[in-house]
């Protein structure tokens, strides 16, 4: 039996850092999702104010399984 796999595109930004950003990312996913089994970076961007970052962003496909309903 195959799997159902859904991606979809998430935004997110952090000011500590990229690293920081995925995990908020997975964690905000993780509010309405179940099943994460993967994200993906696509692409890294930065905000900067006054010669300084202040915001890291990514852009990122993440990906679940969905689940199936059996009927008995």
């Amino acid at each position: 039996m195959a799997k159902v796999v859904k991606v979809i595109e998430v935004l997110a930004q952090s000011p500590k850092g990229w690293e920081d950003a995925v995990q908020g990312a997975v964690a905000e996913a993780s509010k309405t999702l179940r099943n994460i089994r993967s994200i993906y970076i696509k692409e890294f961007t930065a905000e900067v104010d006054n010669g300084k970052i202040s915001n890291y962003r990514i852009n990122a496909k993440v990906s679940f399984d969905l689940e199936s309903e059996r009927s008995g």
